[in-house]
């Protein structure tokens, strides 16, 4: 990254459909799955720099439309192009062998921002 990255936090929330599982032939296990590759595809893409992940699942019960979120993925990423590419990971990975993509399952907001540094005054 030649330019100061992105600082970017993903906000990815479960919603009901998720809760409503087994249905259709797809389990919890399928979304599961679909999810781990949406992560996994986040941190292969070319110019995201992963920093970490935090999971609020045991604070957070049901469906998360907003904040707080049920878990978040911290990283720097190049451009919002990039930025952008990651969350439509959540229209493009396939949930089980339905039809369905990830995002009848969760929802993906990004914080676009930048590292908390001293300023120059």
């Amino acid at each position: 990254m030649t330019t100061a990255p992105l600082r970017v936090l993903f906000c990815i929330g479960i919603n009901q459909n998720f809760f409503d599982l087994p249905q259709d032939g797809v389990t919890a296990g399928d979304v599961w799955t679909a999810f781990v590759e949406m992560v996994d595809g986040v941190k292969a893409l070319p110019g995201v720099d992963f920093i970490g992940d935090i999971d609020d699942d045991s604070h957070v019960v049901g469906p998360s439309d907003s904040w707080p979120w049920t878990c978040y993925l911290l990283a720097d990423v190049d451009t919002q192009e990039t930025v952008k590419a990651a969350c439509n990971l959540f229209r493009t990975v396939q949930v089980g062998q339905s039809e369905w993509k990830l995002w009848k399952y969760a929802k993906i907001e990004a914080r676009i921002g930048r590292a908390l540094t001293p300023r120059e005054y």
